[in-house]
């Protein structure tokens, strides 16, 4: 059919249709939010009018109030995963063809009908660091212990349409995103016509915002969700709140982007955002430049919104200029933007749902931490802040350089600050100031660089900053997430004897956007996010009980003291660095060279339409939860054990950890009895497409608290019938051969965190059957459902600290799969073994019709692979 609104635009490009926003809303759009305007677009090239019609309605009707609870359709042009999410994604797609093939389908029908792009950067490990030879090491080991996983993506590139696969060694995804993939706005090809679109997307990370800081709406959603998006079932959202950030002024002198997302960030958590759109405006945002904007957009999870949207402007096409785009594609870009009224105005004032304001000219250098990103620290707060985490150990004898508070790891590392060359520059300025003074970090911190983007070795050789970084322990250790992800390799053998043999507690200083407790390391509980200049120079001095702003950080060749002050360069200083280091041709030869690599070329991989699953793989088996779903009619209520019951912040990492596996834990001694070496038994990100070990590795976290036994180790619970103490996945077996549901009970913000799919599958595995909380993290949440589960949002008056729930008591809900409605009331009863009861009334988060529809169908593999099935026997 041929949409509505539709118009004609004409240039250098060619000529191109496209839907005419204009015409379709009038005076209206200059009120709408920017990311409301892509979003209007979207629906309006609908296939079905009365969709489109009610979904602009919806989107006209919002700007009354601010708020809405109607429906729009949202159908992104592509998916966008990495290693760690897609393995997960392609192991059930593997398993999904085998369910097919095994019903009577045929399992080569089962490809994406969204495109898909997937990186490899979630599992290289910082095995070596300030050596000449750490990037070619660390690169060698990654495909020695991953090779099953890549043969395994290999093979899905070869057998399964519209799935693409960007090699190790090619950066991170949110940085090849912004480099290499984004189009901003696309051109696709629709009954013989040329159509210009906007570039959208979702990604199964929750950092995919960082796209929104070039004007391409796309936000993280759950490996899960996204399964259902690459095989057509629509996603459907509410129309979303937008919070509008209002910036002035500019940035001052001495601050930098990372000191403004980490404001932004402490400020919209005050303010209690909890999945809403966040969108950016105001004068001061044309100040900032596109690699300033990605560093706010990107820590979007960790304000608590679904996006960070800054909309496109000049500054959009200096950033496409830079990175090699042609001059036709520019002038698609801004002729599209302004035509469809995408182009920002630095004077205009939509409406949003509330505001907040800052004023870029009064921001400092600022840190966050030492658990949470949101906690955000003045310099001068720190030495308060860290003194009592690291005290306690035993003073260094004569000749024990190490100190108590000492910073053992020093980490440029993440997307979110290595994607703006400007930080990158302003590091390797400071560290030429160091270096040139005879600053060199002290013996027992590791340093390492490990950028999201195969160009940047190039910019910074030849702004000259490269050698200055490297002599100070910061050459390129990995193009990859590395030491934000949790891949921190082993800390340095100093201070692993310091702290067996005096209790030490070291501090993580990282560039990277999350801190939570054994993130960064297993062992390191404390971390502070800072900017990569403040990271050397936190590096430099060697301890966390430390002003970096005023203390000093060594003492120069020459015997003076050295500060911060003697080392910060310049705003001056920067911008020549950057105009030297910048050519356009390095992105396009430099990802060339990386996806040259022998090591991914050599390697071999199957060419079948079903994947020979091996026996004796450790790291990839067909998961028990891909299945046709529930069969007969469910049970309209159930009474339920709580399998555990946990406090606020729990988060995905707690959940479903990321790091290394210990040998000595369920998981670990799972893989050795099955021969893999005890002392490489690689991270559990990597070992995602084996559900068994997944399922041993939940909650063990060493800093959950299970409030029905707190006195256990971390994932352990009690089994109730009889008592005894077991780990959580023997206890939940337990439950399950007997019969008997459980549920989960939690506090606020329960799944917070990265967009872990195995949170929920593991959730999964465990029979659960509900997931209560205060609140949910939208990702988490999604994915929940995805799988099946529901989760209820519980009264303030029912804090789980608060019930005191025990052992033998019970929970009984009243949901019937098959009268829910999204943000139905539910009836919940605890009953305590004593004999008494409670009630309360729970919120089942189920924001729309389709998350009712997973959580009738059992979920979304149970949905495509009935759809499939139906497609078959339909096309007979």
């Amino acid at each position: 059919m041929v949409q509505p609104f539709t118009s004609t635009l004409t240039g250098p490009f060619g000529t191109l249709r496209h839907i005419d926003v204009r015409a379709a809303v009038g005076g209206a759009l200059e009120r709408m939010p920017w990311c409301h305007r892509v979003l209007l677009e979207n629906v309006l090239r609908q296939p079905d009018a009365a969709v489109a019609e009610a979904g602009r309605q919806a989107l006209l009707g919002w700007l009354d109030t601010g708020r809405s609870e109607a429906e729009i359709p949202y159908a992104p042009g592509r998916i966008l995963m990495h290693d760690t999410t897609c393995g997960p994604a392609l192991v059930d797609i593997a398993a999904m063809r085998d369910a097919l093939a095994e019903a009577g389908g045929d399992p080569a029908r089962l490809n994406p009908a969204c495109p898909v792009a997937t990186s490899t950067d979630h599992s290289i490990a910082v095995d070596m660091s300030a050596r000449p030879d750490a990037l070619r090491h660390n690169m060698t080991r990654e495909m020695e212990r991953n090779a099953e996983r890549y043969r395994f993506m290999k093979w899905a590139a070869n057998s399964v349409r519209g799935f693409r696969v960007f090699p190790p060694g090619t950066g991170i995804m949110h940085t090849i995103n912004m480099e290499r993939l984004a189009t901003v706005v696309a051109v696709e090809e629709r009954s013989g016509e040329r159509w210009a679109v906007p570039d959208t997307l979702v990604g199964t990370d929750s950092h995919t915002p960082m796209i929104n800081s070039v004007g391409v709406l796309g936000w993280g959603v759950g490996g899960i969700e996204a399964e259902a998006v690459m095989f057509g079932v629509p996603l459907a959202l509410r129309v979303p709140e937008v919070i509008g950030v209002r910036l002035d002024g500019r940035l001052a002198e001495g601050a930098l982007a990372t000191d403004l997302a980490l404001v932004v960030t402490e400020r919209l958590r005050k303010l209690g955002v909890a999945g809403e759109f966040v969108e950016f405006f105001g004068p001061g945002v044309a100040t900032l430049s596109a690699g300033e904007r990605s560093v706010v957009a990107n820590m979007a999870p960790e304000y608590g919104a679904t996006t960070g949207f800054f909309p496109i402007d000049a500054r959009t096409l200096a950033y496409l200029r830079d990175t090699g785009r042609d001059a036709t594609h520019l002038a698609l870009v801004e002729a599209y933007a302004r035509a469809i009224g995408l182009w920002y105005e630095p004077q205009a004032t939509p409406r949003y749902t509330e505001t907040i304001s800052i004023d870029l000219a009064t921001l400092q250098p600022t840190l966050a931490g030492p658990r949470r990103p949101h906690d955000r620290l003045d310099p001068a707060q720190v030495p308060a802040v860290m003194a009592p985490l690291v005290a306690g150990a035993t003073p260094p004898a004569e000749g024990d350089e190490v100190p108590g508070d000492a910073v053992a790891i020093a980490a440029i590392t993440s997307c979110t600050n290595t994607t703006d060359l400007g930080l990158l520059v302003a590091a390797g300025l400071l560290a030429r100031k160091a270096r040139r003074l005879g600053l060199r970090p002290p013996a027992w911190v590791k340093t390492s660089l490990t950028p999201g983007s195969p160009a940047t070795a190039r910019r910074l050789a030849r702004a000259g900053l490269l050698e200055d970084l490297e002599a100070l322990g910061f050459g390129i250790a990995a193009y990859g997430c590395a030491t934000c992800i949790g891949n921190s390799g082993p800390l340095l053998p100093v201070v692993v004897e310091a702290m067996e043999r005096r209790a030490i507690k070291p501090v993580v200083v990282l560039s990277g956007n999350r801190n939570f407790p054994g993130r960064v390391h297993p062992q390191l509980t404390s971390a502070l996010l800072a900017s990569p200049p403040l990271v050397i120079a936190w590096a430099l001095s060697g301890r966390a009980v430390l002003d970096v702003t005023r203390d000093p950080l060594g003492i120069g060749t020459d015997g003076e003291v050295v500060r911060l002050a003697d080392l910060w360069p310049t705003s001056e200083e920067i911008e020549a660095a950057l105009a030297a280091a910048i050519d356009p041709d390095d992105v396009a030869s430099a990802y060339a060279e990386a996806e040259a690599s022998p090591l991914w070329r050599d390697l071999p991989a199957p060419g079948t339409q079903r994947f020979p699953w091996d026996p004796d793989s450790t790291y990839l088996r067909r998961p028990p939860f891909v299945n046709f779903g529930p069969k007969g009619a469910p049970a309209p209520s159930f009474v339920a054990h709580p399998l555990l019951v946990l406090g606020d912040d729990i988060t995905t990492d707690h959940i479903s950890p990321a790091s290394a596996i210990p040998a000595g834990s369920d998981a670990g001694r799972h893989l050795i009895a099955r021969g893999a070496d005890p002392q490489d038994l690689n991270v559990y990100a990597s070992r995602r497409g084996n559900w068994e070990v997944m399922l041993r590795g939940l909650f063990t976290n060493r800093t959950v608290v299970n409030r029905l036994c707190p006195d256990v180790p971390a994932g352990h619970t009690v089994f109730a019938p009889t008592g005894e103490v077991q780990p959580v996945w023997i206890a939940a077996d337990r439950y399950a051969q007997a019969g008997l549901p459980t549920v989960l009970i939690a506090g606020e913000r329960y799944g917070t965190g990265s967009s872990r799919d195995w949170a929920a599958k593991g959730t999964h595995l465990l029979g659960v059957r509900a997931v209560l909380a205060q609140s949910f993290e939208r990702i988490h949440r999604s994915n929940l459902i995805g799988m099946g589960i529901l989760p209820l949002r519980l009264p303030s008056t029912w804090r789980p600290d608060a019930l005191r729930i025990a052992p033998g008591d019970r929970v009984e809900i009243h949901a019937d799969p098959m009268a829910l409605a999204p943000r139905a009331s539910i009836q919940v009863v605890l009953r305590r073994a004593s004999g008494e009861t409670g009630e309360c009334e729970a919120k089942a988060l189920l924001e729309t019709a389709l998350d009712v529809a997973l959580i009738q169908a059992g979920g979304v593999i149970p949905m495509i692979l009935r759809r499939a099935l139906a497609s078959r026997l339909a096309s007979r």
